[in-house]
């Protein structure tokens, strides 16, 4: 786990942990999700511009991954965060 993490950080760590946990592609989760591949792509990658997903994005990656919203932040990853301006 990274030291001195962002919240977003964090949470596209999480997203595609859960990901390979339930062995999705992009596309699939996109399929399952109705994100747009597009913004999941652009989402995860490393030189990503997206400073804050939103919410309702989440709720809707956690539908598609089958999972609850409260599990998706039952994770570790969330301890500690930096705060952000």
């Amino acid at each position: 786990m990274e030291a001195n993490m962002t919240a977003q950080q964090a949470v596209v760590l999480r997203i595609k942990e859960l990901m390979k946990e339930k062995k999705l592609t992009i596309n699939k989760l996109a399929e399952l999700s109705g994100v747009h591949h597009s913004t999941l792509d652009a989402m995860l990658s490393l030189d990503s511009t997206i400073k804050n997903t939103g919410v309702t994005t989440i709720k809707r990656l956690c539908q598609g991954m089958g999972i609850s919203f409260s599990k998706f932040w039952k994770s570790k990853l969330f301890d500690n965060l930096d705060y952000e301006e």
